[in-house]
């Protein structure tokens, strides 16, 4: 009976296997021949960058821009600009070698493996059970900004990608140090975006210095370069052109969603500078922070507050698709309400994990600036302390047990 059952079974799920391959097959065809279907949104800046660099142009250049983009079918007469530094060309400069729709459906599909990749593994690194992980793939893909990024064909599924690769690494150089060479050169991936995570640097220095951990600034480095170098193999002036890009065309005119932007709202949008006064605030903060743990610092478990801190006090950019990158501390905040259900502070905590969620949904349903986004990633810090108060909380008031496995990342 059972291996009538099993035969059954495994039949039933070929079929199931073959329909669904066969519909996915019917809808790609559709897709690649229908450009008003899903027609491209933010993945025109990398692919036109990555064909106009792969043919020796100025992949910063609006006037070549706009035609490829145009062609790609982005209905702009004004470029979407890849700011990203030169170094984050090695990453798109394999969409050049496609056609626009075929590069957009490989870049989606590519970046749905990923966001599932880092769901899994943060769901594990926070310490959820196996058996259910699959809350941490249903968590990491209803995430609001995670459907944001990957919707417009964003790049920043890869900044949560250096993290997680940062976070598995770290954690094999505690019984090897030779894994923090591959844990540095994960964090590339995160420099594509770097002001949205510049404590992590900040951190990794500051680290080199006070513990000898030198292997991790070695291989950041060491990769840093490669990928720096490789996009001069086919334009040897795309460092040039960036920077000229960035000195007489600057992002300026930028509305985005961060405490820099409030400050130059009140004080004057010609004063560019006022982007950068929360940077000054996010450091002192981190300052306080690090030495108040300097006795018991520890990447896997403070990793997930710089991430939180970095991105509170960004410059500028902190998009509703970059705020992907709090995806790790969303985990943890699951994972421990989850894990602590009974006390109904968990379950506010989780209750307002829900309600920034659906806060994301509405403002996106009712379309209004990405301005107005600017109160996500506060309302996580605040989530943050409160977990962490109640934390402290139920911490006095256990009673002492013996030593048990703990998550392998817990915020601190």
């Amino acid at each position: 009976m059972l291996k009538f059952y099993m035969r059954v079974r495994s039949l039933f799920l070929g079929v199931v296997g073959v329909c669904t391959a066969t519909v996915l097959v019917g809808q790609v065809r559709q897709f690649l021949a229908d450009p008003h279907i899903w027609p491209p949104d933010d993945f025109v800046e990398y692919w036109a960058a990555a064909r106009l660099t792969l043919n020796g142009h100025n992949p910063y250049e609006e006037s070549l821009l706009v035609p490829l983009q145009q062609f790609a079918g982005r209905n702009t007469n004004e470029a979407i600009m890849m700011w990203n530094p030169p170094w984050s060309l090695t990453v798109v400069l394999p969409l050049g070698w496609f056609p626009p729709r075929t590069a957009q459906l490989l870049w989606l599909f590519g970046h749905v493996l990923i966001m599932g990749f880092c769901a899994d593994r943060l769901w594990q690194l926070a310490g959820g059970p196996l058996s259910f992980r699959w809350v941490g793939w249903i968590s990491g893909f209803f995430f609001l900004p995670t459907i944001f990024a990957l919707a417009s064909g964003q790049i920043s599924p890869l900044l949560v990608f250096g993290v997680v690769l940062f976070f598995i690494c770290w954690r094999k150089a505690s019984t090897d140090r030779r894994w923090e060479y591959a844990a540095g050169a994960a964090t590339i991936l995160v420099a594509i975006k770097p002001h949205l995570a510049y404590l992590l640097w900040v951190g990794l220095a500051i680290e080199a210095v006070l513990d000898r951990r030198w292997r991790v600034i070695v291989g950041g480095a060491t990769m840093g370069m490669v990928c720096a170098a490789i996009p001069l193999v086919t334009n040897p002036s795309v460092w040039h052109q960036y920077a000229e890009a960035m000195t007489h065309r600057p992002p300026a005119q930028w509305l985005s969603p961060t405490w820099g932007t409030v400050l130059r709202l009140i004080g004057g949008a010609e004063y560019f500078r006022l982007q950068f006064v929360p940077v000054i605030v996010g450091l002192l903060v981190f300052a306080w922070y690090r030495y108040r743990l300097r006795q018991c610092w520890h990447w896997l478990d403070q990793l997930p507050f710089v991430l939180l801190l970095s991105f509170v006090t960004a410059p500028y950019g902190a998009w509703p698709f970059d705020m992907v990158l709090l995806l790790p501390v969303v985990m943890v905040l699951i994972v421990r309400s989850i894990a602590t259900w009974a006390s109904s502070s968990s379950r506010w905590i989780l209750a307002g994990l829900l309600a920034i969620n659906g806060g994301c949904l509405v403002l996106n349903l009712c379309q209004v600036g990405s301005f107005w986004f600017l109160w996500v990633s506060p309302a996580i810090l605040i989530l943050y302390v409160l977990h962490r108060h109640f934390e402290q909380d139920r911490g006095k008031t256990r009673p002492v047990a013996a030593p048990s496995i703990t998550p392998a990342v817990v915020l601190p």
